[in-house]
Order: structure tokens, then C-alpha cells, then sequence
């Protein structure tokens, strides 16, 4: 039968730690299996204090200066050492010295046991030998790093930072370090920016100037914080690293200061560098843009297509005092009804089949700024109605929404509809038309206007040749002689189209148009335009009254008068009103 002696060293044998007992002056009685296993040494040479003979030689001293006061003092202690293993390798172990006291509090040896903590030392040595490259690598580094406490406590400084601000690492301990170098103007906004990021927990940056103590003058630096978080996702250390951006920002400056000298250059030679012309009707036009440029008062522009109409709606943007804020620009004509409503006053998430995510309609992008609805009377009904309480109330709801959104928008409306025939057919609100027709102005079509051809044509030869990589300086007498005679239903934007293709085919270096470009459309209608030109008086009177009665007043449209007549939707109105007719008893 095994006694408790045996079983009890078995036990401690078996221990995977090195078990040893000693006398109360420190000599050593008893070792374990382990012990003797791991330095090769016997019971017999281990006991006493050949023990000894396996500790590093570089910490005997020590180890030996630590287990004689602990002697002395007679408490617990421990103690680190590096041990030789029977092949000669050393590895680190904890040492645990207990004593061993009796009832009356004599004490009667100790009790020790060694733990193999060498891979711990190694990873602990790796750490600080990481910590010292990374403080190297930061000293060498010509930008500023600084490490804080999670309650943004200064914990280090590298060396930039100590030699650019001239301070020295007990200066950043202290408060106050940040007045000494920041910027005075830019202090408190940093000091909001870092208390609000630390609540926060997340990375942040600021801007701010740093005074360089080696010549005393300011550079602009990005400070950005960036968080050391734990498994649990708290913040156990703050990096704060900076990036020199002052050059940037004067080049940031200096380009905002010649795009400023650049605008009033611009702005100095020509009012409006777009609209090409100085006829008395463009002239009339320009004069009218330049009144209600700098009220808020909402626009009504009116004129056939391609006479410019957004044109004039930008030079109204760009002479106001919202011109520093978005110009927004929707075709009423050019989204879907079912559409509309979404593309202008965006739309909740979930409102309709599609509605993803939540949208920003045109009137919030241009909020501060101005809105320009080009062929507004081209809106279905509903849409009108909301249109209306925006203009009034100056504020709307979301497609699907049900909170108002206040906004603050210039409205500038555009069409080549008549919108008085449409109100009266009851396609156009006329509590909307009067809100938008505070100032009303009238685009002149481009056969109104003859003496501007010239100019507009070396205007956009001038433009597109360049584009095209042709050098174009002269304009034949037959081609100016053609484009002043033809009538341009299609307006400026035709003659665009027709000096470009103009330009495309052209070999030399001055500009001809083909007159079969023009022929199918110069030619005017003997049943409609011919007559009216050379007829006068009542004739002329006769034949608008005619084309009005079997239209029902309407003048504009693919049946109205206009089309009937041969005649731009303008040019009628012009001649009704000259006339004194009255094309409302025609509704009848």
C-alpha cells in the first residue's frame, strides 16, 4: 500500500514547476523531479546553495541580494531570473518564496517554486524593443506626433513637436501649452473641436497654425486624432499626428483671390459675356435683367424655343445676391408626370415602388440659391398646386412625407407656351401664373432681331472652330446674306447647329453655309406667311382674325393660329396686340 509521503512526492514531481523547500537561513533542502529534469543536476548537488550554479551570471548577483533580504525580512516575495537548462540554454522563470511558520510563528524554512516565464520576457522584450524603433521612427519623423490618455492626458511628444513649438516634454505636461504655440484666433475653435471629438470617442481633425519657435512664424496644421481602442471598444490611448498644409492653404487662397479678380474682370467687361447682341430687342431685355437682378422678386421668362431663355435665367442668377449659392435648373417638360413631384420635392424612403432611400428634391439643392423651371407650363395640375403653396408659403413636403421643410429659393420660370390660352383651356392655374409673373420677361425670337446675326455667328465660329481645331477668320458676304434672310423658326439654337455643321465641313479658313441646308424650311407657304407679308391693313387683320376663329382663340400648339399662319408664336402675339384684337371673343 503507497504511504501519504510517497503520493505527496509523486504529486510534486509531477508538478510541471520547479518545487524546492530550504532551511530557515536559506540553504536549500529539497528539490523536485522538475527541477532536476530541466538543470541536470542531482538532489544531492542542487541542495545547500549549489543551486546557484545554474543562474544567469548576469542576474546571480541580484537574485542572491533579493533572496538574502527576503531572508531577513522573512515575508513573501518574488523574484526574476534566468536559469540554465541541462544543454546550456537559459530561459526566464518567476521565483515565489513563501515561509513556513509553525502555531507559535517560528519559522521553520521556506517553500519556493519557479515558473517558466521566458516566452512572456521574450514578448515582453519584443514590445520594447518595438516601442523604442517606433520612438525612434517618430523622433526621426519632421511632422508633429503626440500620444494622450484616454482622458487626453499628454503621455508623449516626439521630437518635432518638442523642437518645432520650442517647448520640452515637462512644458506639455503642464496646461497652458497650447497658448504658448497655437494660434490666439485659433484656439477656441480647436478647443471645441477636440472636446466635442473626445466625448465623442471617434477620430477627428481640425485646422489650426502652430507658432515655429525656430523664427517665431505661423504655418497652418491638419491636427488629426485617432483612438487606440480595447476589446470592449473603449478608448485607452489617443494619436494625435499633424500635416503641414500650409502651402496648400495659400494656394488655396491665392486661387480664390484670382478666381475673385477673375469674376470681377469678367463681370467688368461685359455684364452678360453669354447673350451675343445689340439690337434694340436684346438691348430692351439686358436692360430688364439688370432691374430684377438684384431684388428676389420671381421671374417669368416667355419666348419661343432657342431663344435663350436660361440664358437670361443665369444672368439674372449672376448679377443677384445669390450668386455665390447653387443655380438649380429642372425641365418641367423633360420628367415624367408621375415623376415630377419626386424630381422637385424629393421623396421619403418607401413613398413608391423604387423610393430606396431618402432623396433631396431640386428645391432643397438650391436652397439659398435660385430655382429655374424651364417649361413650367408643361407641370401637371397637382404638381401646379403644390408649386403655388412653395411660392407662397415658402415651404413644402417630401413625396411621402409629413413634415414641412422651410426653404429659401429664388424661382425663375420659363415657357414658349401661351399660358393666358392655357389658363383659359384650364391647363395652367391662374393664381399660379400671377405668382409667377411678378416680372415678366420676353425673349424676342431671333427673325426680330437680323442685325444681331452677324455677331452671333462670328461668335460661335469664334467657339466651336477653336473646339474643332480649325482656324476660321472670315465669313463669306453670300453666307451672311443667307443666314439674315432665312426666318430661324428654330431660333438661336438652330443657328448654332447650322454654323457648327458649318465649321465641321469647312476646308479653309473662311465659312460658308450650303443654302439646301436652310432651303426646306426658308421657303415660306404662299396659302400662309406670303400673303401676310405683302398683304396690309385689313387684309393682314382679316387673315390673323380667320386663323383665330377656326382655332377657338388659341395661338400657340401645332393647331393654333401661329402654326396655321406660318408665323412664330411671338410674332402673332405681337401683331394681335399692335392690331387691338382681342382673341378671347374667338373662344367662343
Amino acid at each position: 500500500m503507497t504511504t501519504p509521503e510517497l503520493t505527496d512526492l509523486r504529486v510534486v514531481n509531477a508538478i510541471p514547476t520547479h518545487i524546492w523547500r530550504s532551511a530557515p537561513d536559506g540553504a536549500v533542502q529539497f528539490v523536485n523531479q522538475q527541477w532536476m529534469d530541466y538543470t541536470g543536476l542531482s538532489q544531492e548537488n542542487s541542495q545547500g546553495w549549489g543551486w546557484a550554479s545554474v543562474i544567469h551570471p548576469d542576474d546571480r548577483p541580484g537574485l542572491l541580494d533579493t533572496w538574502r533580504r527576503v531572508l531577513a525580512a522573512g515575508q513573501p516575495e518574488e523574484a526574476e531570473a534566468r536559469f540554465r537548462r541541462f544543454d546550456g540554454a537559459y530561459r526566464w522563470y518567476l521565483i515565489r518564496m513563501v515561509p513556513i511558520r509553525d502555531a507559535s510563528g517560528a519559522l521553520l524554512g521556506w517553500y519556493g517554486a519557479n515558473t517558466d516565464i521566458d516566452d512572456l520576457k521574450q514578448a515582453q522584450m519584443k514590445l520594447r524593443q518595438d516601442e523604442r524603433e517606433l520612438r525612434q521612427m517618430a523622433d526621426a519623423t519632421q511632422l508633429p506626433i503626440i500620444v494622450f490618455s484616454a482622458e487626453g492626458r499628454l503621455l508623449y511628444a516626439n521630437r518635432f513637436s518638442l523642437t518645432y513649438g520650442g517647448l520640452s516634454l515637462e512644458d506639455f505636461q503642464h496646461d497652458g501649452w497650447r497658448e504658448r504655440v497655437y494660434h490666439p484666433d485659433d484656439i477656441a475653435a480647436f478647443a471645441d473641436a477636440r472636446r466635442a471629438g473626445l466625448a465623442r470617442g471617434a477620430a477627428f481633425e481640425s485646422e489650426v497654425r502652430i507658432r515655429r519657435a525656430a523664427d517665431g512664424q505661423y504655418r497652418w496644421f491638419l491636427i488629426r486624432y485617432n483612438p487606440l481602442l480595447d476589446d470592449d471598444g473603449n478608448v485607452t490611448r489617443w494619436y494625435a499626428t499633424g500635416a503641414d498644409i500650409d502651402d496648400l492653404k495659400r494656394a488655396e487662397a491665392q486661387v480664390k483671390n484670382e478666381n475673385a479678380a477673375l469674376r470681377d474682370q469678367i463681370s467688368s467687361a461685359s455684364m452678360f459675356e453669354e447673350i451675343v447682341g445689340s439690337s434694340a430687342p436684346i438691348r430692351t431685355v439686358l436692360q430688364q435683367v439688370a432691374r430684377v437682378a438684384p431684388t428676389d422678386s420671381t421671374v417669368l421668362i416667355t419666348g419661343d424655343t432657342g431663344t435663350g431663355k436660361e440664358l437670361v435665367a443665369r444672368a439674372i442668377h449672376k448679377r443677384s445676391t445669390r450668386s455665390a449659392r447653387p443655380f438649380v435648373a429642372v425641365n418641367c417638360a423633360a420628367v415624367p408626370a408621375s415623376l415630377i413631384a419626386s424630381e422637385l420635392f424629393g421623396h421619403e424612403r418607401g413613398a413608391f415602388t423604387g423610393a430606396v432611400q431618402r432623396r433631396q428634391g431640386k428645391f432643397e439643392l438650391a436652397d439659398g440659391g435660385t430655382l429655374f423651371l424651364d417649361e413650367v407650363g408643361e407641370l401637371p395640375a397637382d404638381t401646379q398646386v403644390a408649386l403655388l403653396r412653395v411660392l407662397q408659403e415658402r415651404e413644402f413636403e417630401r413625396v411621402g412625407g409629413s413634415r414641412p421643410i422651410r426653404i429659401d429659393v429664388r424661382v425663375i420660370a420659363a415657357t414658349n407656351r401661351d399660358l393666358q390660352t392655357a389658363i383659359a383651356e384650364r391647363a395652367f392655374r391662374s393664381d399660379l401664373f400671377y405668382r409667377l409673373n411678378v416680372f415678366p420677361v420676353e425673349i424676342p425670337p431671333l427673325h426680330e432681331r437680323p442685325t444681331d446675326i452677324p455677331i452671333l455667328v462670328e461668335y460661335f465660329v469664334h467657339r466651336l472652330s477653336k473646339r474643332a481645331g480649325k482656324k476660321i477668320t472670315g465669313i463669306s458676304g453670300e453666307t451672311l446674306e443667307l443666314l439674315q434672310s432665312y426666318p430661324w423658326p428654330g431660333n438661336i439654337r438652330e443657328l448654332q447647329n447650322v454654323v457648327e455643321r458649318a465649321v465641321i465641313v469647312s476646308d479653309g479658313d473662311v465659312l460658308t453655309v450650303d443654302s439646301r441646308w436652310l432651303a426646306g424650311r426658308s421657303t415660306p407657304s404662299p396659302a400662309s406667311t406670303q400673303p401676310l407679308g405683302d398683304a396690309l391693313g385689313d387684309r393682314e387683320r382679316a387673315m390673323i382674325e380667320g386663323a383665330l376663329a377656326e382655332t377657338k382663340g388659341r395661338v400657340s400648339g401645332p393647331s393654333g393660329a401661329a402654326a396655321k399662319l406660318g408665323l412664330p408664336r411671338s410674332t402673332l402675339e405681337s401683331k394681335i396686340r399692335s392690331l387691338g384684337l382681342n382673341k378671347n371673343r374667338f373662344k367662343i
